[in-house]
């Protein structure tokens, strides 16, 4: 995997813009979570499983699954974009086990793609390290402006 080229100048001002459009999200009131981007292409997601999340079996019910993975492959693609607001067109994923009650790490990195559309992908990670799903979207730029968007703060 090669990253674009991008210019290491303001780089990190548009990691934290992103990390906070993430936390002003109205549907992050419903999932107590935090986005954290180390560099260009990669994107991590913390967060809580509770009895919340669960379905009648006992164990999180895939609208958590999804929400995270989506979240993570998508923030990892837009940490390449600097203008638009990226939009998800597809996402595939697979669960390979079940979530119980506690800490979970969504990672997602960018797969392909520097112009218009995106491939990036995403691993929930357990309280035990063990992959518990995984995911594979594609993003498009919209023509929604990012620096529009309210909770897109670029620090001075």
């Amino acid at each position: 995997m090669t990253l674009p080229d991008r210019p290491a100048q303001g780089e990190q001002a548009h990691f934290r813009a992103l990390e906070s459009l993430y936390a002003a999200a109205p549907i992050n009131r419903l999932f107590e979570s935090t986005l954290e981007i180390p560099t260009a292409g990669v994107a991590r997601i913390h967060f809580m499983i509770d009895e919340r999340y669960f379905h009648a079996g006992g164990a999180a019910h895939g609208t958590s699954y999804f929400k995270m993975l989506d979240d993570a492959a998508f923030y990892a693609a837009n940490s390449l974009v600097t203008d638009r607001f990226l939009l998800t067109t597809a996402f595939n994923l697979l669960f390979t086990k079940p979530l119980k009650a506690g800490p979970v790490v969504a990672e997602g990195r960018w797969v392909s793609g520097q112009r218009r559309v995106f491939v990036a992908e995403a691993r929930l990670i357990d309280s035990e390290g063990e992959e518990a799903a995984r995911g594979t979207g594609t993003f498009m730029r919209s023509r929604i402006a990012l620096a529009g968007l309210p909770g897109y703060r670029v620090a001075p």
